[in-house]
């Protein structure tokens, strides 16, 4: 079995694998300063919640967008874990050329993405995350990471929203049952929700036009993206644990 770790902004999230198989997950926020010795504990207490003790891991498999926890969640990972970590970055096998104008740029999380899109639904494949961030990444069908557009996450456009105008609340993110909103927080829904879906679907259009792809697949994934990809045609296939997929995909690789 392999433990895939995906750091985002808001979440750290743990997979185990037993072969192509999720046995588990679980989560924790990546916002709250830890120890290594809290992050290790803690992880090794919800694995032992799982039936899994750290003897039955193989490797453990890293990626993260949070570098000011990396040190300690790494020596947590290694002292309980009893793995050193597998830390995805350059030098690792992927299976994706990044095309892009600066490959360094592109963000480790967006290459696991890409790599479990291609790997399990082949191309050309726009992936959709989302997330803090709401990204569009397109691979063609020879395996190339040619582009990538970037735009605010849901949350993150709605903390603005309530952040930043005295007289709007803190809402539940959520679809309102009509577009026709006759109060605040309905109006802030459907604005956040209708706005997001009508994001996806103009984008999603315009790469399939720029790029000459129109029988591209489209994979969604992240919290919100399950709702989103309800409420479209543009979207054919939402996963949920794509990262952790890749992560797995990308540990087979570079396995010994």
């Amino acid at each position: 079995m392999i433990l895939t770790v995906d750091v985002g902004n808001t979440n750290i999230t743990y997979g185990v694998f037993d072969g192509k198989e999720l046995k588990c997950s679980f989560r924790m926020m990546s916002k709250s300063p830890r120890t290594s010795d809290e992050y290790g504990i803690t992880i090794k207490n919800l694995l032992a919640h799982n039936g899994i003790v750290p003897e039955d891991l193989e490797g453990i498999v890293v990626v993260s967008v949070v570098p000011n926890i990396m040190h300690s969640l790494l020596g947590g990972l290694e002292r309980y874990g009893g793995k050193k970590p597998l830390v995805v970055g350059p030098g690792l096998k992927t299976g994706i050329k990044v095309s892009t104008d600066n490959p360094k740029e592109i963000g480790a999380d967006r290459i696991v993405d890409a790599v479990a899109g291609y790997e399990m639904y082949g191309g050309p494949i726009l992936i959709i995350d989302y997330g803090t961030a709401t990204t569009y990444d397109l691979v063609t069908d020879g395996g190339e990471f040619v582009c990538g557009i970037t735009a605010p996450g849901v949350r993150t456009s709605a903390k603005a929203l309530w952040e930043n105008a005295a007289k709007l609340p803190e809402i539940e993110i959520m679809k309102p049952a009509s577009i026709l909103a006759k109060n605040t927080i309905a109006s802030m829904q459907a604005g956040l929700m209708y706005g997001q879906i009508g994001q996806t679907e103009y984008i999603v259009k315009k790469v399939q036009e720029e790029a000459k792809l129109s029988s591209m697949k489209v994979v969604a994934t992240g919290g919100l993206g399950r709702v989103i990809s309800e409420n479209t045609d543009s979207i054919q296939i939402y996963n949920s644990t794509l990262t952790l997929e890749g992560l797995r995909i990308i540990y087979e690789k570079n396995r010994g």
